[in-house]
Parts: C-alpha cells; sequence; structure tokens
C-alpha cells in the first residue's frame, strides 16, 4: 500500500529549543486516514507474531498501542512516569540528555514468560525505551520488539537498543 505517511507528518522547528526539529505525530491523530494507516500497518506486521500483550509508554505510545492491543485481543501494560499508578510498583530510573527520569510498571501487570511488543511514537536516542525494555524484563517479560511510528536513525537509537529488534513506520535521517 502506497501511503506519503510524510506528508501527514507536522514538522515544527526550534521546537522544545532552538536548533531542534520536532516531528508532531498529533497531526497523524487529525487525519483519520493517516492513524488507521498506522494501525493497520502494526496489525500487518504483528498479526503472526508471538506476542501475547503490548506495552505503551506515556503518553503518546498509549495512542498508538491501545486501538491496536484493542484490534489484537492483547493486554496493554502502561509504562508511566513515576507517581502516576496507584498499585504496587516497580520502578528505573534513566539519563535524558538534559538530567534524568523515571518510568514505573504495576507489578502485576507483567507477567513471567510474557512476550511484548513496546510501543511509543518516536524513537529518537532510545534512551526511555531501552529503561522500558530493561524494567519489563526486570518484571520478568521478554521484549520481542519495539515499534515506533517515528524513528530518527541519525541518532543512532539502533545501536543504543542492540539486541531489541526494532520496527518504524517512517525514518528521517537528518533534522
Amino acid at each position: 500500500m502506497s501511503f506519503d505517511l510524510d506528508a501527514r507528518i507536522r514538522k515544527v522547528p526550534d521546537f522544545p529549543k532552538p536548533g531542534i526539529l520536532f516531528y508532531d505525530i498529533t497531526s497523524i491523530l487529525l487525519d483519520p486516514e493517516a492513524f488507521s494507516y498506522c494501525i493497520e500497518r502494526m496489525v500487518e506486521r504483528y498479526k503472526d507474531r508471538p506476542v501475547n500483550a503490548v506495552a505503551a509508554v506515556e503518553s503518546r505510545g498509549f495512542l498508538f498501542a491501545a486501538p491496536f492491543a484493542h484490534r489484537m485481543g492483547l493486554p496493554l501494560v502502561l509504562v508511566r512516569k513515576k507517581g502516576k499508578l496507584p498499585g504496587k510498583t516497580r520502578a528505573r530510573r534513566f539519563q535524558l540528555e538534559y538530567g534524568e527520569d523515571v518510568i514505573e510498571v504495576h507489578e502485576a501487570d507483567v507477567h513471567e514468560g510474557q512476550r511484548i511488543l513496546l510501543v511509543d511514537d518516536l524513537v529518537a536516542t532510545g534512551g526511555t525505551l531501552k529503561a522500558a525494555a530493561e524494567l519489563l524484563v526486570e518484571c520478568g517479560a521478554e521484549v520481542e520488539e519495539i515499534f515506533c511510528v517515528i524513528g530518527l536513525p541519525f541518532l543512532k537509537f539502533r545501536e543504543y537498543l542492540a539486541g531489541i529488534p526494532v520496527t518504524t513506520l517512517i525514518d528521517y535521517e537528518h533534522e
């Protein structure tokens, strides 16, 4: 299927700071055809794969993972920022470009031997996704693959996430 996803992605220069080109997926959400395209590509890719749960990174990852998990009849595990989950959680601290952050998952939501597809909207350096994958593995799951709508391979996320297959619908080779 030929579809111009690039034309549906808004590019915002100098956001969130000067010199950064921000790839905004909200324009995909405004376009039902583009949003449907993304979900259908996910279904095509993973319909015959040995995945039995989907984990989504807060918050834009939820937007793509939830309809996909629903379509596939799979449980959806939320990977959230610290302090957002009310139950017993497990946490992972990780480095950001300018500081650090913490993500958490409900311990009861991840099961030993579960084969998880990890979803986010965009992968840049891979720091958040690596922390999420490590957290899921620490809880006993296997991360089968990472899926993102947008990839920025010039930031070397594949090297940083070595050992975990990463699939993207569209890659941008430079800002």
